[in-house]
This record gives structure tokens, C-alpha cells and sequence, in this order.
């Protein structure tokens, strides 16, 4: 498995470390840590322009001595540190390397700080080719590695999905890790009606009834899909009490938030940069508004 950890040194990025170096991963799995610097912000006065390359080498300095808590884990680990916008070279450094996955950073837990358009770790997760994982840690916690994790699988049955159940079967966890799988089906309005209309005056009730049955059914069927295929990999599962049906985002975000999971799981469903924002997709909106880590993952 390859592992690029975007870094700036920062706090976020400091969580990021400690959490790839606690957590176990499979055999041979290597690391990349990069740190992007945008130095064209100080082209054009000289002064800032050797402040800049300063700042390179002071950035050198500390990812080796990061790089080096990874070695002391048994991890491979190489350093790189460029020029170019970060939301955009990180993503292209993790193609060029073929990465299986990004690891980076969220900078607040609060709506403000997580709405933001500009977030770095946003603009990973919208461009990168590869699975993404946004590391938040819980208020005075630890690393969620350095213990047993509670990890939130939500699935819909889609063949995506199925990939990412797959993905994090394969992979070694933290002793005594517990995964909750979640499937949330969503009613879908016909076409003109307004989202905030009664579900009730919009289908008679024979129909809705029966609209609500298959949803259900059909979020039955894909936990217990994710369920056998955890159970096969000698993965603990949490039973599940209830297939919801309503809007996914939320309801996974309140499933996280009231089982204090450590970990949201889930699968990107094909879409890419502004059309994957623009659609409003389950996937990002997880993402930013969690304030526990979320994994998106790729095949």
C-alpha cells in the first residue's frame, strides 16, 4: 500500500502523523510526506523570495524528523517538498506516485472553518485520484489508532460501495476495533416537487407505504452485504437496530455523533472536482461537516 501524508507542519498535520504512525497497516506498506510551498506569492520583491527558500529548508528539516518517527514504526518513508497550490499538487504528486491513499489534515471543527470553500483537505478530496482520509482528532483524545477504533461503514449495496467495504476488510485495525455499518435509503421527490414537501401529500399512503418497504429491504440487503464481507475477514461488526430511510448526509452524521465513532467510512460514487461539489455529493458533505476522521475511498 501507498501512503502520501500532506504535511505543513502545522498541528492538523502533526494529528495526521500520529495517526499514521500509531495505526497498523499491511506489510510493505510505504509513505510519502510531502509539503507543498507556494512560493510564486513571494515572486516579484527579493527579499520575500529568500524568506521563501528559507522557509524551504527550514520545512526540510522538520519533515525528516518526521519521516524518521515513521521509520522508527518500521515504515519506508520518503520526503518531498515542492512548489505549486497545494489543494491541486498534492492530489497530482499522489497520481504521479500512484498512491492508494491521501492522508491530510483538517485546520477547525467549527461550521465556519469547516464550510469553507478553501479548505486544503477539501480540495484533496475533490481532486484526487485516489482514496482520501481527513484526520480530526476528538476534543483532549490521543491519536483514535492508539486504541481500539469504532469505525462507522456506511453503504448502499452499489458496487462502490462493495469495493469500499472490501478495502477496509483487507486492511489490518487496531486490536478490539469495532465496526457499525450503516445503509441509508433516500426517497427520491418526482421531478417539480419541492424537498421540503410532506413525503405524505405527495404519494398516497397504499404507495408510500410500500415505496418505504423496499427501501428499507433494500438497505437490509446492503448491511447485510458489508456485514458478511467484514465477518469473512475476522472484522468485529456491531449488529444494526435500524435501516433509516431519509437524507443520508444527515443521518449519517448523527450516527457518528451519537456512537462517538472514531472513523466514517464511505464510498466516492464516480463524480469529480466542481461536478462532485456542485451535486451536493453524500461523500464531501460527510467530509466537512464530521468532526471525527472520514475515509473516502476510491477504487
Amino acid at each position: 500500500m501507498k501512503v502520501v501524508i500532506a504535511t505543513d507542519c502545522s498541528p492538523a498535520a502533526d494529528l495526521v502523523l500520529a495517526e499514521a504512525t500509531a495505526r497498523p497497516w499491511p506489510k510493505d506498506t510505504s509513505f510519502s510526506l510531502i509539503n507543498v510551498v507556494d512560493l510564486h506569492r513571494f515572486a516579484g520583491v527579493l527579499a520575500l523570495l529568500e524568506e521563501g527558500k528559507a522557509k524551504l529548508e527550514q520545512v526540510g528539516s522538520a519533515m525528516k524528523l518526521s519521516a524518521e518517527k515513521l521509520e522508527r514504526a518500521g515504515h519506508h518513508c520518503e520526503c518531498k517538498v515542492i512548489e505549486g497550490f497545494p489543494r491541486k499538487a498534492v492530489s497530482q504528486y499522489g497520481k504521479e506516485w500512484r498512491a492508494d491513499l491521501v492522508m491530510a489534515g483538517s485546520r477547525g471543527h467549527s461550521a465556519i472553518a469547516r464550510f469553507l470553500i478553501g479548505s486544503v483537505a477539501l480540495g484533496i478530496l475533490r481532486t484526487a485520484a485516489c482514496s482520501v482520509e481527513i484526520v480530526r482528532s476528538k476534543a483532549g483524545k490521543p491519536a483514535p489508532s492508539s486504541h481500539p477504533m469504532k469505525i462507522l461503514l456506511a453503504t448502499d449495496d452499489s458496487d462502490c460501495s462493495v469495493g469500499a467495504t472490501n478495502s477496509v476488510a483487507n486492511r489490518p485495525w487496531p486490536a478490539g476495533t469495532v465496526f457499525k455499518v450503516l445503509s441509508v435509503e433516500e426517497l427520491t421527490l418526482p421531478d417539480g416537487q419541492m424537498a421540503g414537501s410532506s413525503l405524505a401529500s405527495i404519494y398516497p399512503h397504499s404507495l408510500l407505504e410500500e415505496l418505504i418497504s423496499h427501501a428499507h429491504d433494500r438497505a437490509e440487503s446492503a448491511v447485510k452485504t458489508a456485514t458478511a464481507i467484514l465477518e469473512r475477514a475476522g472484522k468485529k461488526v456491531e449488529a444494526a437496530h435500524k435501516m433509516p430511510v431519509g437524507d443520508p448526509r444527515s443521518l449519517i452524521l448523527d450516527t457518528a455523533e451519537s456512537c462517538g465513532v472514531d472513523l466514517i467510512v464511505l464510498a466516492s460514487h464516480g463524480r469529480r472536482g466542481l461536478d462532485r461539489f456542485l451535486m451536493g455529493s453524500v461523500s464531501e458533505a460527510v467530509a466537512t461537516y464530521a468532526r471525527c476522521s472520514v475515509e473516502v475511498i476510491r477504487n
